[in-house]
Parts: structure tokens; C-alpha cells; sequence
């Protein structure tokens, strides 16, 4: 775990191009330790990209990313030691059990007494009777569940998860939402992405919203309600805020294409009269 003083998360000026498409574009933001974050945006919004960049998996183009204080491109062993990441599609060793699958996480970070952890785990998440059974007999649930616990097992500083109830039947969501809430008691940083906004609200006491790889939004949700015109005290929710957030970075992507490509004798010509 992180120090009180130190981030778990720190991300500053974050570019991801390719070749023809820039998916993420100067993105910045912090998570605390114990801090629970959400990542939410329209499908191809970056969060994906954004989470594998912070992973270590895809190289940014530019920016910083230090992960319990350690520079992910200048001490990327450190960093990546202290950062989890579970993806949408959790890929497990089909030839392992359950079991095996787990020693093979704890021999590849060098965990000592990780069993017991792990046991933990597999009670809570009712997978004890799966222990010794292959991976590749897994529904996709258990899976879920399995790549999570690897997560845990590990006790990193940072946990990130991608749509993390992808599969699981209200009581494994219930489990999954009190072992994220565990998490960040002890100390982790967790960022999660979800389309289940009424789940982000429950757990989340930060919200980043993205859109087109831009940063709309990044605070507290009572802030994100108080900036897009929503009702602290009223019957807005949380859902409101997203499309208000999202509508408006569309608007405003929309209006600075125009300003780009309209000439500026045109563009003055025709927003005359319009509003300012």
C-alpha cells in the first residue's frame, strides 16, 4: 500500500495517438489512496485505452503516469508491482485450475504468504468447491470473479476494473461491491469503469466522465451535479448528469470543428448576429 501522503494514481497530460486517431488527448487526474473512483463516457470515449496506458500494457505517446509514486516509464517494475488490473474480458490460463492459476499470479509477483488471502477470497466469492477445478469449465462469472480475487490476492496499491459485474447474478454483484468497499479501506486506490451509473453512484466518491478521449469532468459527484445544472436536493440522477456532460462536450466539439474549418470572413459573417 501507499503512504498517506503519497497518490495512488497521479496521471498528468496523458496523449495516446495512433496513426490516423488520437484516443486519449492530454488527460490528467489523481486518485487517493482508499479513494474510489468511476470512469464513465460513451463507448470509444478512451477509458479502455486510458486504463491499459496506466497498466503498462499500450505505451503513452506522451504524459506522465506514477503509480504509488513511482514513475510508470522511468521505474516501470515498481509501478506495475503496485497496479492491478482486471479487463472487461478477463483472460485466464485454461490449462491451470483455479487453483494453479493463483499459485502462478503469486510466483510472478514473488508473494509470500498469500494463501490465506487467496482462501479468503475464494470463501467470500462462494469458489471454494472450484478450487480444484480448470479454468476453461468456468462460467463467465466465475471468471470474473477468479481474475478479480488474482487482483486482491496481490494487495496492490492501485486496482483498476473494467466493468467489473460483467456476468454476475445480483448475489455476486452484492460480494463484488463489498470487496471493492474492503479494498479501499485498506488503503487502495480503486478506479472502476461501468455503463451501470446507479452502481457508480452507490460506490463512487469521485467521477471522471469522458468523451472523444477528452476530460469533461473530473471531482465529486455532488460537484459534477452542482456544474451541470442538476439539483443537489432534487431528482436528478446521476444519469442526468452523464448526458448533460456528454451533450455538452458534443456541442462544443461540434462548434470549434465549425470555428476550424469556416473561414473567418464566413465564420464572423455568419455568427454575427448570434449569440456570443
Amino acid at each position: 500500500m501507499t503512504s498517506s501522503g503519497t497518490l495512488a494514481l497521479d496521471v498528468n497530460g496523458l496523449v495516446k495517438s495512433y496513426a490516423t486517431l488520437t484516443a486519449v488527448r492530454g488527460l490528467g487526474f489523481s486518485v487517493k489512496p482508499g479513494q474510489v473512483l468511476a470512469m464513465v463516457g460513451p463507448n470509444g470515449a478512451g477509458k479502455t485505452t486510458t486504463m491499459r496506458c496506466i497498466a503498462g500494457i499500450l505505451p503513452a505517446t506522451r504524459g506522465t503516469i506514477a503509480v504509488g509514486g513511482f514513475d510508470l516509464e522511468k521505474q516501470p517494475v515498481e509501478a506495475k508491482r503496485r497496479v492491478a488490473y482486471v479487463p472487461d474480458d478477463p483472460k485466464l490460463f485454461d490449462n491451470l485450475t483455479v487453483w494453479e492459476h493463483l499459485e502462478f499470479i503469486a510466483a510472478a509477483y514473488e508473494l509470500k504468504q498469500w494463501q490465506p488471502i487467496a482462501d479468503s477470497w475464494l470463501e467470500r466469492f462462494e469458489l471454494t468447491p472450484k478450487r480444484d477445478t480448470p479454468t476453461s469449465e468456468l462460467s463467465r462469472g466465475m471468471r470474473q470473479k477468479i481474475a478479480v480475487i488474482a487482483a486482491y490476492v496481490r494487495e496492490p496499491a492501485f486496482i483498476m476494473l473494467d466493468e467489473p459485474m460483467t456476468g454476475l447474478d445480483p448475489r455476486g454483484i452484492r460480494t463484488m461491491k463489498d470487496s471493492i468497499r474492503e479494498r479501499s479501506r485498506a488503503g487502495a486506490g480503486v478506479m472502476l469503469s461501468s455503463h451501470l451509473l446507479a452502481l457508480v453512484e452507490d460506490l463512487c466518491d469521485a467521477l471522471l466522465i469522458m468523451h472523444k478521449g477528452q476530460l469533461v469532468f473530473f471531482g465529486t459527484v455532488m460537484e459534477a451535479r452542482e456544474r451541470f445544472g442538476v439539483s443537489q436536493t432534487g431528482d436528478s440522477s446521476l444519469e442526468d448528469v452523464f448526458f448533460r456532460a456528454t451533450e455538452g462536450a458534443a456541442n462544443a466539439t461540434a462548434i470549434a470543428s465549425v470555428d476550424v474549418l469556416t473561414p473567418a470572413s464566413d465564420a464572423t459573417n455568419t455568427t454575427g448576429g448570434g449569440n456570443a
